[in-house]
């Protein structure tokens, strides 16, 4: 047996322990400290997006648990809340609605979402201006919050931008349950060159509140997102209504001039009115607004 544990190795004598470092006593930290180079804040300061909101240890710092919770609720809160019935035609617009029937199918049935309802095709034929250059469109999508809160800001200064430059402008239209393609059938039937909806967008961290654009020229039912523009994070912490508007209408002009638009639209005349959107790239550092404070 002597002879087998030799020939095994198991008879060799075991190698010195390791020293035992020297442990500081609390309250010293003990994490290891992140390298300079490895620090987030460059990124940072190009996004809203939450990067480089530190941690203790393996985990998030407890603030910023707080604040995601927070901001998520916002979220939550702006996808449930549905567009009173009454909302549009107490401020002058024409109402119409998509197909769908309740707030729960229109999550769940984006299709029905973008053709109007018969009702809503006979209003528009019979109340709504046709052959206009321009059908302005103001809808609840997926933030009925960013539709009554800066929405009719942005529909009424859009209009002042388009009228300014001497085109005419459709009815003012609110949709009820709309997506985006809702725009193709109104512009449609409304005769217009070019059709633009606001609506509410998909809420995300920090911006519960904000609306996008989408512009197609001859607008009709069949269209692409292949065949629209678009502008998002049109809100108070993001681009100011005002501000969008201008921009939009540089846009539709774009699209009246060359007679079409989405990705055949050129936008390299437009960088001095643009800036950055028509030049592509990176865009200016940005700070982050908190859109909830957590005491």
């Amino acid at each position: 047996m002597d002879a087998l544990r030799v020939e095994l190795g198991l008879a060799r004598p075991l190698p010195p322990p390791p020293p035992v470092p020297e442990i500081p006593f609390p309250p010293a930290r003990v994490f290891p400290v992140r390298p300079a180079h490895a620090a987030p804040g460059s990124a940072a300061a190009h996004t809203t997006a939450l990067l480089g909101i530190g941690h203790v240890g393996t985990r998030y710092a407890t603030d910023v648990v707080l604040q995601f919770q927070a901001e998520l609720a916002v979220a939550h809160e702006a996808v449930g809340t549905v567009l009173p019935e009454d909302w549009a035609e107490a401020r002058g617009y024409l109402p119409v609605s998509s197909r769908v029937g309740s707030h729960r199918e229109f999550l769940l049935r984006p299709d029905l979402g973008r053709r109007l309802d018969e009702a809503s095709v006979a209003r528009v034929r019979e109340h709504a201006r046709k052959g206009v250059d321009v059908q302005p469109i103001l809808a609840d999508g997926l933030s009925a919050v960013a539709c009554m809160g800066s929405g009719p800001a942005l529909l009424e200064a859009y209009t002042a931008a388009c009228q300014r430059r001497g085109w005419t402008v459709g009815t003012p239209i609110c949709a009820r349950f709309a997506r985006v393609w809702l725009e193709d059938e109104i512009g449609a039937e409304t005769r217009a060159k070019v059709a633009v909806i606001l609506l509410g967008e998909r809420p995300g961290l920090g911006t519960g509140d904000g609306l996008s654009a989408y512009l197609v020229y001859d607008p009709k039912v069949g269209n692409t997102d292949g065949n629209r523009n678009m502008m998002s994070n049109i809100h108070a912490r993001g681009t100011p209504p005002a501000e969008a508007a201008e921009r939009l209408a540089v846009l539709t002009g774009a699209m009246l001039a060359q007679e079409t638009s989405g990705v055949a639209l050129d936008l390299a005349p437009l960088v001095a009115e643009l800036g950055e959107i028509a030049r592509g790239g990176y865009r200016a550092p940005q700070v982050r607004t908190r859109l909830v404070e957590v005491p």
